[in-house]
């Protein structure tokens, strides 16, 4: 696959904006497969969702465990041939169980061996600060064209770090 050449046609700050304009331009019969969305700056974000106490770590554990050992049971009683459909679903209520029971198991394991370094829950995720709209070389003069009027801006004030109009400018005073 070659590599081409692709310039920014509109940044957002958000990916719902920039998923509406390749909407916008794909509505005008602009070729979209010439067109990536691209998120930039991106940041880890951990959102800390509760405490992690014994009972949370088990039941984690629990939750963790029991999803797998369900699926490792119901194959082993596929593998019976002369019952398969009710070996395969009672071999999954015992995986279930099992998985559930070891999940649990390790979970408090896990969570005494770290003696109270990290005892909160917690969700990662990555988040872009802004999200280009970015277009082969040859085809991004149209695209600036077709999305000219989509926000009532013109492609002159896009050009110029449309993602910071309306935000103060860091090391401007405001009043």
């Amino acid at each position: 696959m070659n590599e081409q050449t692709r310039r920014t046609v509109v940044s957002h700050p958000s990916y719902q904006e920039a998923e509406r304009a390749v909407d916008h331009l794909s509505d005008q019969g602009f070729p979209v497969e010439r067109v990536a969305i691209v998120g930039q700056d991106v940041q880890l974000v951990e959102q800390v969702i509760g405490r992690m106490g014994y009972g949370e770590a088990a039941l984690h554990g629990a939750a963790s465990g029991a999803l797998p050992g369900a699926l490792i049971g119901w194959i082993f009683g596929l593998l019976n041939w002369l019952d398969p459909v009710v070996s395969g679903l009672v071999l999954a209520l015992y995986g279930l169980i099992f998985g559930a029971v070891v999940g649990a198991v390790f979970g408090l394991l896990l969570h005494a061996a770290q003696g109270g370094r990290r005892d909160f829950a917690s969700v990662r995720s990555l988040q872009p600060s802004r999200y280009d709209v970015v277009a082969d070389e040859e085809v991004a003069d149209e695209a600036v064209r077709l999305l000219a009027g989509l926000d009532g801006t013109t492609a002159a004030d896009r050009k110029t770090e449309p993602w910071k109009r309306g935000r103060p400018q860091s090391g401007s005073a405001t009043t």
